[in-house]
């Protein structure tokens, strides 16, 4: 089969890889519709150790069952399946409280090995608790929707959701990449009053004023920081989501969130230690965020893809073909496309 690899920084080959196979009694073997390059795809993209091996990649999917093994009992070969990024169980405790992350089974477990999501086909690990059956044909056209709901659409909703948004409270969200303007449009679902899209590409951020941001700040650092008090009343922001990960950005949440307000971060961070002593004690900040439980969120997420209320298949303004992934990376890193969707 067809697959992306990563051999080092900008590295990225689309190579013939071998065809996986049902390994154990709870497997499922998926055929790939739609996948995609995501944000964090481009950290390794930047600073990963060579290695003549290569890496599988690619997180986030919507494929059809092509055969299932023999103790897996909710989906069939022919279904067309969310692939959410992390495996789960779906039984234990973590998972019926709706933190798959935390699977007691899976573990934090991501594609490894030939099961990475840029790629033909895949196997995946805890069929039953892992992939969402949706009622749709493969060539259904809000396929980029559902996509988003295997990551982006479910962490930006994630960052909101754990940040505690709701009506009458203003919400700053720094990054125009996917996560961040899902996160804007996840906060306008929970009512946020006024929510502050920082960010400097005009295309993106035409599309956070689409989905529902009231403003928008270019500046960064000290100019920023005064831009975003100045449209709070000078005191902050309630919720602010880093949806970065770099420290620069979870120190510019840091310096407009309001006393008493949260910051939220979903962007992974790239970075070992930052700022969480004294001064965020004394003006009572919770800090929050995590990697999201994106299974948890489709039922509820769903029905606005499907019924067309919201669109969050938008972020995608590029579609290429599996062999050309590699210009995909270069496109996204060059931010010359917001989010690349890829077609086997």
């Amino acid at each position: 089969m067809r697959a992306a690899y990563m051999y080092g920084p900008g590295d990225v080959r689309v190579i013939d890889a071998p065809d996986p196979r049902i390994e154990q009694p709870t497997d499922a073997l998926v055929r790939t519709v739609v996948s995609c390059v995501c944000g964090s795809d481009l950290h390794p993209y930047h600073s990963m150790k060579a290695n003549a091996e290569g890496r599988s990649m690619g997180h986030e999917s919507v494929s059809v069952v092509e055969e299932v093994g023999a103790d897996v009992r909710t989906v069939k070969p022919g279904d067309v399946v969310i692939v959410p990024f992390v495996y789960s169980c779906g039984v234990c405790d973590f998972c019926v409280a709706g933190l798959q992350t935390s699977c007691r089974v899976a573990g934090l477990a991501h594609p490894t090995g030939a099961e990475g999501a840029q790629a033909a086909y895949r196997r995946i690990p805890f069929a039953d608790g892992t992939l969402y059956r949706v009622d749709v044909a493969e060539d259904d056209e809000r396929m980029p929707g559902l996509l988003t709901l295997s990551d982006v659409y479910g962490t930006g909703y994630h960052a909101v959701v754990t940040g505690g948004v709701a009506p009458g409270k203003d919400v700053v969200v720094i990054g125009d990449g996917a996560v961040g303007l899902l996160a804007v449009l996840s906060a306008k679902q929970l009512g946020a009053e006024r929510i502050v899209l920082m960010g400097r590409h005009t295309a993106r951020t035409d599309l956070g004023r689409r989905y529902g941001a009231t403003d928008v700040v270019a500046e960064r650092g000290e100019e920023g920081i005064a831009a975003v008090r100045d449209l709070t009343n000078g005191d902050g922001a309630h919720v602010v989501v880093d949806a970065v990960g770099h420290l620069p950005a979870y120190e510019q949440a840091l310096a407009v969130v309001r006393d008493g307000g949260t910051v939220t971060r979903v962007g992974v961070p790239q970075y070992a230690d930052g700022p969480i002593g004294r001064a965020q004690f004394t003006r009572n900040v919770t800090i929050t965020g995590g990697v999201a439980p994106v299974r948890a969120y489709i039922d509820e997420l769903l029905p606005g893809v499907l019924d067309g209320s919201v669109d969050p298949g938008a972020v995608f303004d590029r579609t290429l073909p599996l062999d050309d992934a590699a210009e995909g990376y270069r496109l996204m890193d060059d931010r010359a496309a917001l989010k690349v969707m890829l077609r086997p």
